[in-house]
């Protein structure tokens, strides 16, 4: 396997990720420094965070002195989502070896996007690709959150709406997902699942309702395609 080809192959693969993060990375360098919080603090989070929807909740809890039981549980609840969609993961990530820890620490929404195929392009060594896609995506992202703070300290900005940009890009990583995908019933699945889980439980508390519910449909259906193969 030549790794020069496996690192060219895994930025390819990226290069939508990285037009998202560093747009949504400074949209959080920015809010942050209007917070009161420096550089340091924006590629600190941004390194050993690594959340993005809760970088942006985190912003509030920080200037709002929130106390670490009340961060704990909002951490819990607004990342919770990934307890459930890590473990389709598992087969993938088992063998992984020296990069199994950092690639578990860096499984976003984005890089989940990018691998949850399974697909490794030709030419490139498995577990190197994987780890690489992650390593980039985690890069951009600390990258666009330093440029964010940078331009927020020199450059008066109105952030208002700033925070629906996290939306944007989960909205665009599913079209990507849907245009490349011949199966569409999981998108379909959790598209319903979530509007009902939605109109249940109201828009403050139907996540984790939805993330189950998602989670139970979806095990009900590979358990069936399973029993008919």
């Amino acid at each position: 396997m030549n790794d020069a080809r496996t690192v060219k192959l895994a930025f390819y693969k990226t290069v939508p990720v990285m037009a998202g993060y560093l747009v949504l990375g400074a949209g959080f360098g920015i809010l942050l420094r209007n917070a009161g919080y420096g550089v340091l603090w924006a590629a600190a989070m941004s390194g050993f965070i690594y959340a993005g929807s809760l970088q942006y909740v985190g912003i509030g809890l920080i200037a709002g002195g929130a106390s670490v039981l009340t961060t704990a549980v909002t951490t819990i609840m607004v990342n919770a989502r990934h307890l459930f969609y890590s473990i389709s993961m598992i087969d993938q990530y088992k063998d992984l070896g020296k990069y199994k820890p950092y690639t578990i620490f860096t499984l976003t929404d984005e890089t989940y996007s990018l691998l949850c195929d399974g697909k490794i392009p030709d030419g490139a060594e498995p577990d190197l690709y994987r780890f690489l896609v992650s390593f980039f995506d985690h890069c951009y992202w600390v990258t666009g959150s330093i440029i964010g703070s940078l331009i927020g300290a020199v450059l008066p900005f109105s952030t208002a709406g700033i925070e629906f940009s996290m939306t944007a890009l989960f909205v665009a990583s599913f079209t990507e997902q849907w245009i490349t995908s011949e199966d569409h019933v999981p998108a379909v699945t959790g598209l319903l699942c979530t509007a009902l889980c939605l109109v249940a439980f109201g828009r403050d508390r139907f996540l984790i309702p939805a993330m189950v519910f998602i989670t139970l449909v979806m095990t009900l259906l590979r358990g069936r395609e399973r029993g008919e193969a």
